[in-house]
This record gives C-alpha cells, structure tokens and sequence, in this order.
C-alpha cells in the first residue's frame, strides 16, 4: 500500500494530487526549482526537496534528481502529473528500478503512445513523409508532451523547414525531446477526446467525451464533458475506438484518446498517457475522483464493476497571466488577490501575494462548473468568472466570460478556428464608464478628511486614469463639498477607501476598490493612476526592436550580424517566456544596424533586442 507520494511536477497539478493524497491519508512530497522555492505546491506538501536551477531542464525534467529527490524523502511512489516527464518512458522505469511505485501506465505502453508517430502506426496511421503544395496546410507537431507546444500550422511550402527548427526547439525545451512529425491539418475539426480508466486486471473504462474545441496556439482554453452534438452512433464509436487503444498497449491508469472530428467523422489524433489538465469535468461529470482511481490501479486494486454512469454538464475555463488582444503575449507581476465564488471549483497553484515569473506555463488557475444541463453550467461558470476577483497580471477572464456568452459556443459545436474567427470582437474593449470615477472618488475619501472642502469648494478636482490593458486614457473630474464628494451626472451614495456607492439614472451601483501601487482595481476593470505631469518617455531610434514580454532569448535567425540587410517580418529573434516562443519580426526591410539580443540572454519586458534601419529607396 502506498503511504507517501512524490510528485514530479510543479503548480497547480501537484496541489491536485496532494489534496486527494491528503484526504487518503498518504504523505506528500514536493520537489522545487529554485524559482519555485516559495510556491504553493513546495508549502503544502509535507515534505519538499530542492532542485537547484529555475529552468525545467535544470530541474523538473531532471528525471535523476527527482528519483534521488523521492528516495531521499522517503516517498514509496511517484506521480508524474502532466507535462515535464509525465509521458516519458525512460523516467517511468528509473522510478521502477529504483523501488518506487510508478503512478501511471506501464513504460511499454508510454512508449507505444507517449510518441505520437508511434501511437499513429498502432493506430494504422502514417504520417506524411515528403510534403507537397497538395498536401497543404498540415501541421508540425511534438512526438512527446502536448499542451500546444512545439505545434506549428504551416500553410507555404516555403515555411516548413523553419517551423520545423522551431517546434523542434520548442519541443526540446518543454519536454527533453525535440522529434517533430507532419500531419494534415484538417481545417474546422472539433476537438474532441475520450477520457480512459483501465487496472490490470482486464477492465478498461471509457469515462464519456470531451470538447476541448476552443483553443488558442493549439492549446485548450475551454473544456467540457460531455462533448455537445454528437450523434449516438459517433460517440459509440469514440468509446469504441479508445477502448481499443488501451487495451492494445496492456494500459493501466488515466489515459486519454484524443480525436478531430469533422464532417462527423472521428480521425484519431493521439493518446495522452497521463492525466490531463481538464480532467476535472470528467471527475464533476461521473462523481469520481482520477486521482484516487491512480492510486488504486497503481496499488494492483480492481476497478471493480462497471464505470459509472454521467450526471449533469460540467465546463472548464483556464484562467491565464496573457493578454490575448496583444497576441497572447504572457505577464508577469505579483497576483495580489485570486478569489472565485464557492459555487465554483478552483484548482490554482497560487496564493495572494504570489509572483508570477517567466519560467514556467502561464495558467493561474481553473474554474470548473457543473450543473444540470449545459445551458445552466455555462451560465453559471461565466457569472463565476465576472464575479471573481483577480488583481495583478494581466488575464484573459474577460475572455472568458465572453466566450461562455458567445452564440456560437453556446449553441454548442465551436470547432478549433473558433478564436480565429472571433477573438477581435471578444477582446474588444468594454472598459466600465464609471470605474474611473469610482476609483478618483475612493481614493479621495482619505483626502476629504483634511479639510479639502474648504480649498475653494466650487472648483473641480482632476484624475487621470488609464485602462488597462487597452490603455485608454481618462479624466476624472469631482468636487469635495461640504456635504461629501459629489460628481456630475451621478449621486455619489457612500465613498470609502474601499466601496464607493454611486446612482445612476435612478440606478444604485456598487464598487470593490483595492489598490496595489499604483495600480487601482474596481470590480472587474484595471487602472493605473497617471501622475499630474506625464513623465518623460525614453525615446526609441526608429526600427528599434523591442521585448514584447520578459522572457530568453533562445536563438537568432540564422547568418543575424549588424549590417545584414533584412525583409519586412522576417522573423529574427526568438524569446521563449512562460514554455512557449514568441517571434519577433522585422518591423520593415532595410539593415540591422544594432544587435543587442545574443541566445541565453535575459530580457525584461521593453528591453531593446535590435533596431532595423528602414531602407529609404
């Protein structure tokens, strides 16, 4: 019986997995880089063991140092959670060989599905060998892992072999394993997947469907189970064919078959030999909990009986530090405060007053709803997400609360191109009106109390504001009276620190204010205070390349030297921040007459990589 579980991962994952060994009764053990070393997941164990470095491949795929890590702290077993070394062969048997109890499917089957090109020749599927103008657009993608990275959508042929190099190198980063394969990309498919539970005494169950149709750089951003609109014929066949799969690798433990539907044909994708990221809808869906059913196949129990039958709708939202109107561009910062109503399941790997770096995957957390039908889950996930409080980075909430209210979601049916199609319209700013005001109005209470009334009562005070992270200014005027603030056009009610109450139109309205620096927080809307005298600006040499985000460099286009002649958005410097990479192109054609940028250099975001001077001709 396993008494004491090591977790070979970080965040969000391993606090999932040490709240079900918790409520079991079974020790937990953390391992940490040294970025993480005051993370969530290192304070709640009850154990935690140092790897030293901030990079994964430092550390967390480090499959020696873990294996060291677990024997040093007296674990009896692992559970490699997803990412890093969670679908990797080698791993799974130094934990065996070194009398530890592997929490996941045997080596044998890892290998003959962790890699995609392999799991696609079980399948009888071939990946495309040599790639023509016919066979366009298909996709570049990762051998190992998943989560969207080293994916690549080529369109030219002329384009394949860079996307190759940079999936590749995405590929290594993520996962110590750089092969990339080619496939067709299938244009309007439906992500749709089939969760698996099997033991090793011959039973396998197919726990339902799950849409994960809405994503963005080829990774989930909404989940659901089950999945909407299939006809009873497809999803038979869906359980059939990942039943099929797993029963073909001897498999034991949570997997997951993944498919593209379309046209109502199911075409496989590839199956994840770990658990995945969405799994909570299932867990909501069948009033289980996977984790625990790990631990059980992983101690030789049965399964026992027939899988459980779905109760309900269930829908999950990953909450990320990006901004996806700046083309999902990751943050940074301190995450103030994090709070979701109780109504609501949140799954986080984070605290108030945690920071969030660079290094690792941009997800703060997940909220998961269930309900009755999916009409009712969707509502209810979408009033969770505006109702919750996330002070700090920047984050795609709006998005999602958005996304969730979307005809087309909501109809049921979104394929893969769904943000393709609509991400202007649900990034377009809708900043509250009266989020300046409220805000002028808390922060002048304090003042209020020292007699600002009596300094010429009749004449307006001025605040300026900047929405973030739009950036559309505003100015905020009110008077301090004798009676308290006042404004134009609205009753101010009550104004504290803290709440300011205003009417409108006959209408009360309330509004949280919390302030952290000078960035001001009222409901769901950001804004900094802008001083009286704008400060001055750094000025830029025109053509000058700039880091969009804190990050790595990671490489430079090949033959990248000063005085090199260069074409309007040709790629030129790569940054990898938060495991994913991000281009940065030539603003024009002309020379590169500055190269600051060198690969292994850290950048803070504004930083000047190179400058490209226009060519005039």
């Amino acid at each position: 019986m396993i008494t004491s579980v090591l977790v070979a991962n970080r965040g969000e994952i391993a606090c999932r997995v040490f709240r079900t060994c918790a409520e079991l009764g079974i020790r937990t053990v953390a391992v940490y880089s040294d970025a993480d070393e005051n993370a969530l997941h290192a304070r709640v164990a009850d154990v935690a063991v140092r790897l030293p470095g901030a990079s994964p491949a430092e550390t967390y795929l480090r499959g020696d140092l873990i294996v060291k890590a677990a024997l040093a702290a007296g674990a009896d077993a692992v559970h490699p959670g997803y990412g890093f070394l969670s679908e990797n062969a080698g791993f799974a048997r130094a934990v065996a060989d070194a009398g530890l109890t592997w929490i996941g499917p045997p080596p044998e089957a890892i290998e003959a599905m962790a890699s995609k090109t392999r799991a696609k020749e079980l399948m009888g599927i071939e990946p495309l060998k040599a790639v023509t103008d016919k066979d366009l657009p298909v996709l570049v993608k990762a051998a190992a892992g998943g989560g969207g990275r080293g994916m690549r959508v080529v369109r030219e042929l002329d384009e394949l072999d860079a996307q190759l190099a940079a999936a590749g190198a995405e590929a290594l980063s993520a996962f110590g394993d750089g092969e990339v394969f080619v496939e067709p990309y299938i244009e309007g498919g439906r992500h749709v997947e089939v969760q698996v539970m099997a033991d090793a005494h011959g039973t396998v169950w197919a726990l339902g469907t799950r849409d994960c149709s809405l994503q963005r750089r080829h990774q989930k951003v909404i989940e659901e189970a089950p999945a909407p609109g299939l006809t009873p014929e497809l999803e038979a066949s869906l359980r059939e064919m990942a039943v099929r799969a797993a029963r073909a690798t001897d498999y034991r433990g949570a997997g997951t078959v993944e498919f593209l539907v379309a046209d109502g044909t199911a075409h496989f994708l590839e199956m994840n030999t770990r658990l995945q990221v969405e799994h909570p809808v299932t867990e909501a869906v069948f009033g289980v909990d996977l984790v625990a059913l790990q631990l059980r196949v992983a101690e030789g129990e049965p399964l026992g009986g027939e899988a459980p039958v779905t109760r309900g709708h269930s829908v999950e939202a990953r909450l990320y530090a990006e901004d996806p109107a700046a083309g999902w561009a990751p943050q940074t910062g301190t995450l103030h405060r994090l709070s979701v109503p109780e109504a609501v399941r949140l799954d986080t790997g984070f605290t108030d007053g945690d920071p969030i770096g660079v290094h690792y995957d941009a997800m703060l957390a997940k909220v998961v709803a269930h309900a009755p039908t999916r009409a009712e889950a969707l509502r209810k996930l979408a009033g969770a997400l505006e109702r919750a409080v996330v002070h700090g980075p920047v984050t795609n909430r709006e998005l999602l609360v958005r996304s969730l209210r979307h005809p087309e979601f909501t109809a049921g049916g979104a394929d893969t191109g769904f943000y393709d199609r609509h991400l202007a319209a649900l990034t377009a700013p809708d900043p509250d009106p009266y989020a300046p005001l409220a805000a002028a109005l808390a922060d002048a209470h304090g003042r209020s109390r020292f007699g600002g009334w009596r300094n010429v009562a009749s004449q307006p005070q001025v605040k300026h504001y900047r929405t973030e992270p739009d950036g559309t200014e505003h100015e905020v005027r009110y008077r301090h009276t004798r009676d308290g603030l006042a404004a134009d056009g609205v009753g101010v009610v009550r104004a504290t620190p803290a709440l300011v109450v205003l009417e409108v139109d006959g209408v009360v309205r309330k509004f949280d204010v919390a302030v952290h620096g000078e960035r001001v927080y009222v409901n769901g809307t950001a804004l900094t205070a802008l001083p009286r005298l704008p400060e001055p600006v750094a000025r830029q040499e025109p053509g000058s390349l700039l880091a969009p985000m804190p990050g790595t460099v990671v490489r430079l286009a090949e033959g990248l030297a000063e005085g090199v002649t260069v074409a309007a958005g040709q790629p030129l410097v790569w940054l990898e921040a938060m495991k994913m990479e991000h281009r940065i192109t030539a603003p024009a054609s002309g020379t590169l007459t500055a190269l600051h940028a060198a690969p292994g250099r850290q950048v803070e975001v504004g930083a000047l990589l190179a400058v490209v001077q226009e060519d005039q001709s």
